[in-house]
């Protein structure tokens, strides 16, 4: 980009109905979104696009110069999950409304169902970046990562070799509960985000900066479930943003996090625990009790504003012993069936709520 005039790279995601049950996406539905971003491109509202899919997730990788939480980029973004769903519902793919809570735009993806995880920046001299996005996953999954990405030296090596990351980086923590926000800066507060980030479910990492210079490293897009005895209301699709070398991990250091499949909350019916397996695009499929819940990586060189890839960056015999892993601990988890720690500990992912209403008066005190 010339001089100092900003790019926005934003990352729309959302759930639009599965072919088949909630197993991956149709390409009439991903066809639909590459018509119409290649119109808006054709006009001018964007720079260029790339439109992807993870399980029955759709996902759509825009570049623009409109900034971060733009009206006119969000509302483009739900037009297109819009009409998404409606080539969804023609196919009666199941569940096709289930991604989009609302029926008209309010002015923001936010609260609407997609999620969207944006940064704003001057393109460098050599821009990568790498963008994770997922499926059958929910609030919090990349909260181990991006420790290990930005604050673990066992996991990136450059935290101490590289002059420009020894300050090290801050992390924007949110706590869903109350709906606020902290900034922790480490290597000085490492103890105090741990404390925090490990209890996935109420703190969440959304973004990490650099200390030296407050440039965006990361950036996260979780929106929050609203769930009701096991009808979610609002599907979750985390998406990741990283901005990579010079200064920032190297790709390696970013994927090297991801070589351990830890658990996290999802799976079937978003109310399991089970490990994150990192698959290549194709491979993005969660058969298995609609899981085990999935990951995948796409690698861009940002040239002038256009996505120069992607490069599907879990293509890589380095990760089959990761979804050996990951298959292993997946018949262990199986086996508790309708128990913890199988079974998610937050009670209203399940029927409880109803079951216990059907029982209370059954309950004697002691």
């Amino acid at each position: 980009m010339a001089g100092e005039s900003k790019l926005t790279l934003s990352v729309m995601t959302a759930d639009i109905g599965g072919f088949v049950g909630h197993l991956s996406s149709h390409p009439e539905v991903l066809d639909t979104a590459k018509e119409r971003l290649y119109a808006a491109r054709e006009k001018g509202t964007i720079l260029d696009f790339h439109v992807l899919r993870c399980g029955d997730d759709l996902e759509l990788i825009i570049t623009h110069q409109n900034g971060c939480d733009n009206r006119g980029i969000h509302e483009l973004a739900w037009n297109i999950f819009s009409a998404c769903r409606d080539t969804a519902a023609e196919l009666k793919l199941y569940a096709w409304g289930q991604g989009l809570v609302r029926d008209i735009f309010t002015g923001s993806l936010k609260g609407m169902g997609p999620g969207a995880a944006e940064i704003e920046f001057v393109e460098r001299t050599s821009e990568p970046v790498v963008i994770l996005m997922s499926n059958k996953t929910s609030t919090g999954v990349w909260n181990l990562p991006l420790y290990k990405i930005f604050a673990d030296p066992f996991n990136t090596a450059g935290l101490i070799l590289d002059p420009t990351m020894l300050e090290g980086f801050s992390f924007n923590v949110l706590c869903v509960n109350d709906n606020k926000e902290i900034v922790l800066s480490t290597p000085r507060e490492a103890h105090y985000l741990l404390a925090l980030a490990g209890f996935t479910g109420k703190y969440r990492i959304t973004s990490v900066h650099r200390n030296t210079d407050c440039d965006i490293a990361a950036a996260i897009s979780s929106p929050k479930l609203k769930a009701m005895g096991g009808k979610v209301a609002e599907e979750s699709t985390p998406a990741a943003i990283f901005r990579c070398q010079a200064g920032f991990p190297a790709t390696g250091e970013v994927m090297e996090a991801l070589s351990f499949p830890h658990l996290c909350e999802g799976w079937l019916r978003n109310a399991h625990i089970g490990p994150l397996m990192p698959v290549p695009f194709y491979e993005a499929n969660p058969t298995r009790f609609d899981g085990p819940p999935r990951v995948i990586a796409a690698g861009f060189q940002i040239s002038n504003g256009r996505l120069i890839g992607p490069h599907d960056m879990f293509d890589d015999p380095a990760f089959d012993e990761t979804r050996r892993l990951a298959n292993q601990v997946t018949d262990y988890m199986r086996r508790h069936g309708p128990f913890q720690p199988h079974l998610s500990f937050r009670e209203e992912y399940s029927t409880l709520p109803f079951v216990m209403d059907k029982l209370k008066d059954r309950f004697k005190k002691l």
